[in-house]
């Protein structure tokens, strides 16, 4: 006999754990982010913060580009500046080249989120090392919202690891292989463009663009 589950349980959960993410949700504004995504529709995003710290540093640029089929919609895209709560330090500013004065005349965070929230709607998040952007994103996202961004989210980097594993010799995927995650390398294996880095919108560009070729040689 099959143990293979039923067709119907997995779109049943997903409508279970919607209808249980609406008990929780505290803005009627954001129901959209719960609502079933609109069919081969991503969004890639990035943040630039002043450090690494998830709990104590701060969000000062947002990009975001939405991703329909194969086509990157540069047209349809976000890019915000924030005004931080605290002092942006030089090595941050070596880093993403945001001055305090270019960040004075920014957006406030919450505000930023909103307009964020309502630019994702329900489509799934694609980034590269995307775990961060998401814990930075939730520490102002849960106060509005009730919880955390609950959109599907898919790992560049993780993806690119599966499409390099498959490619190796049987003999070599029985044990501990070390495949080279950086940005960079994965930009040059993939022959794609590579912008201007630590900029939040281009950061979210080449995302999408490793996503989209990604998921053409995975067959996804």
């Amino acid at each position: 006999m099959s143990a293979q589950l039923p067709g119907w349980l997995p779109t049943r959960w997903a409508q279970l754990r919607r209808q249980w993410l609406r008990r929780r949700l505290r803005a009627a504004e954001f129901a959209c982010v719960l609502e079933p995504p609109p069919p081969n529709e991503w969004v890639a995003l990035d943040c630039e913060t002043t450090g690494l710290n998830t709990r104590t540093d701060a969000i000062i640029s947002v990009g975001a580009v939405r991703i329909v089929g194969d086509k990157i919609l540069t047209s349809q895209r976000l890019e915000l500046l924030i005004c931080p709560d605290k002092q942006v330090s030089a090595d941050s500013v070596r880093v993403h080249r945001l001055r305090q004065q270019d960040l004075q005349d920014g957006l406030p965070l919450d505000e930023a989120m909103r307009r964020l929230l309502h630019f994702i709607g329900s489509r799934p998040l694609v980034g590269y090392y995307l775990e961060f952007d998401v814990a930075m994103l939730n520490r102002a996202i849960v106060p509005i919202l009730g919880l955390g961004l609950p959109q599907r989210r898919i790992e560049v980097s993780a993806l690119y690891h599966d499409f390099k594993f498959a490619q190796l010799p049987p003999h070599h995927q029985q044990g501990n292989v070390e495949i080279d995650l950086r940005f960079t390398t994965l930009l040059a294996d993939l022959a794609l463009p590579q912008r201007e880095a630590h900029d939040a919108l281009n950061d979210a560009v080449m995302a999408a663009m490793a996503f989209a070729k990604l998921r053409h040689l995975l067959a996804l």
